[in-house]
């Protein structure tokens, strides 16, 4: 009963936060999207959020997770009927900076799944899952192998020219996916992205070289929002050589 309360109010939080980021896509206009990356899709809240506010056309949704991935698979199909003019592709792909073998961390509290190293030892880690550890998990992720794949490689295969929205949210694992893009960064109009300032998630990088890589694309920040009780901000760039606004 406790874990369901938290969990409602913390789903009250999100709601107001989801309104602001739809009221910032319709201050500038956007109302229609007609190409959707969404990476890291969990069980699909991204895919819900966006095609309940905007016309989206297609929507191309990578989950690592083959736990989370069932859950994606029950969301296409509510979705396939409720929206059949949107095409929307689900991958079961881990998508990274180059193609090697990785240890993906499922966890029972599923959106904080990752390819990141973890630190157990952290005090946010600690805080984090004290509540899970009440409720008798003696661990709080299983360890599996997943191959990683750049994202540059699938968009040459699918033949994809155009990219109106990439978001990311990957726990961690932001600037491995941006790097994977190479050159076909140049494709995106607007980057949507998670960066985690605690000490739970070890990363290899900061905010400042995510900043610094997409300046270098002539990407623009436009937009910082702190996520509701969490030490996670998202972010929002356009392509400054892109005609983003519709």
């Amino acid at each position: 009963m406790i874990k369901k309360i938290i969990l409602l109010i913390l789903g009250v939080f999100d709601f107001f936060y989801q309104r602001k980021i739809i009221h910032f896509f319709k201050e500038k206009n956007i109302r229609e999207l007609n190409c959707v990356f969404d990476i890291g899709a969990h069980k699909g809240e991204t895919i819900k959020l966006l095609l309940k506010y905007f016309k989206v056309n297609k929507i191309i949704s990578f989950e690592a997770s083959p736990k989370n991935f069932e859950y994606l698979k029950k969301t296409k199909k509510k979705v396939d009927k409720k929206y059949p003019k949107t095409d929307l592709i689900i991958e079961n792909i881990a998508l990274g900076s180059n193609e090697k073998q990785v240890a993906f961390k499922q966890f029972y509290e599923s959106s904080s799944s990752t390819i990141s190293d973890i630190d157990e030892g952290s005090s946010y880690y600690k805080k984090k899952f004290k509540l899970l550890n009440f409720f008798g998990k003696t661990n709080n992720f299983d360890t599996i192998k997943l191959n990683t794949k750049k994202l540059i490689n699938y968009i040459n295969q699918k033949k994809i020219y155009q990219i109106d929205l990439l978001k990311i949210d990957t726990e961690g694992f932001e600037f491995e996916i941006l790097k994977g893009l190479e050159d076909k960064i140049k494709l995106v109009k607007i980057i949507m992205f998670e960066h985690h300032y605690d000490n739970m998630i070890k990363k290899n990088y900061t905010f400042l070289d995510i900043n610094a890589h997409l300046k270098n694309n002539k990407f623009k920040k436009v937009l910082k929002l702190k996520m509701p009780f969490r030490k996670t901000f998202e972010y929002f760039y356009f392509n400054e050589d892109q005609n983003w606004k519709k």
